[in-house]
């Protein structure tokens, strides 16, 4: 960001709704991923496992971003070292989302159009195998980006300071064909994986053999998974929208950046709990039944007090 035109009030404000914007989703994720630990029957679904796996990577991937948007006005420069690590952490936990919406499109996939084979495909082991794999694939550009600078930079690099975003470091030709390679190659296959998974359950909820409402629910949240995704893919074309803006509106460049900030990295945590959660009776019953405990709870613990004498 280009911070140097911006007020003290500016960075104030901009620091203000990041972090609060951060606080109240996170709060907002806090609260399923607290329905989810203290339901014993949510540990056995591989739905909910998945689910509560893709609020945890958000609310991670949340405080990474939200803690190198505030560094950057507070401190602007930081050693390379823990710049790469702190980018490695973003970069995986951002390829995880998509790859974690394409296992849970197959998910839904397996329930309604195999649903005899369902228990025996979607296991809890197989589910955290799944992980496992989602991890590593998403980990591997990460670590390809570091390995490209090890090789054209020398030891001495990695002990200056310098601005703490990819293109400050991750700057090569190198770096520029392996994103677009590896970006096109994931994005397709998480679409291609969605494409193919919507196009099955409509036709499964076209047919007399199936539940047509679990069917319609599953064909509902494949569509849903698309428009996260989409939303997701905003992380890569805002450097687009955002050069197209500075041409029209130069005096603007931070504004608008910090626009497609909050709409590339931080709305989009927002909505693993909103279309999920509350969409899911099971779990919005849950919420709901605490939520409404501690409010019951706050009145009686009020009341069986005594009055001081």
């Amino acid at each position: 960001m280009n911070i140097s035109r911006d007020t003290f009030e500016g960075v104030f404000i901009k620091n203000f709704i990041s972090v609060g914007l951060g606080v109240i989703i996170t709060y907002i994720n806090g609260m399923f991923m607290y329905a989810f630990f203290r339901n014993p029957t949510f540990y056995n679904d591989p739905r909910y496992i998945l689910y509560i796996h893709l609020v945890i990577n958000d609310v991670i991937m949340l405080f990474l971003s939200v803690t190198l948007h505030v560094m950057t006005y507070t401190v602007p420069l930081v050693n390379v070292t823990v710049c790469c690590f702190l980018l490695l952490l973003v970069s995986t936990t951002s390829d995880n989302t998509a790859l974690n919406l394409a296992g849970m499109a197959l998910e839904r996939y397996v329930a309604i159009c195999k649903p005899l084979h369902h228990p025996q495909i979607c296991t809890v082991k197989r589910t955290y195998i799944c992980f496992g794999l989602i991890w590593l694939f998403a980990l591997v550009p990460a670590l390809t980006d570091i390995v490209i600078t090890l090789l054209n930079q020398p030891i001495s690099y990695f002990w200056k300071s310098t601005m703490c975003y990819d293109k400050s470091i991750f700057n090569s030709n190198e770096h520029l064909i392996k994103t677009i390679f590896t970006q096109t190659l994931y994005l397709l296959s998480v679409w291609m994986t969605l494409v193919f998974t919507y196009i099955k359950v409509f036709q499964a909820a076209n047919a007399a053999t199936v539940d047509q409402v679990m069917a319609r629910k599953a064909r509902n949240t494949i569509l849903l998974h698309g428009i996260q995704l989409l939303l997701c893919m905003l992380a890569y074309v805002t450097p687009f929208i955002n050069y197209i803006f500075f041409a029209l509106f130069p005096n603007y460049k931070s504004t608008f950046m910090f626009i497609t900030y909050l709409l590339a990295n931080v709305f989009p945590r927002l909505l693993s709990p909103l279309i999920y959660g509350v969409r899911d009776q099971k779990m919005f019953k849950c919420i709901k039944t605490y939520l409404t405990f501690g409010r019951f709870s706050t009145q009686v613990g009020s009341v069986g007090k005594k009055p001081n004498s």
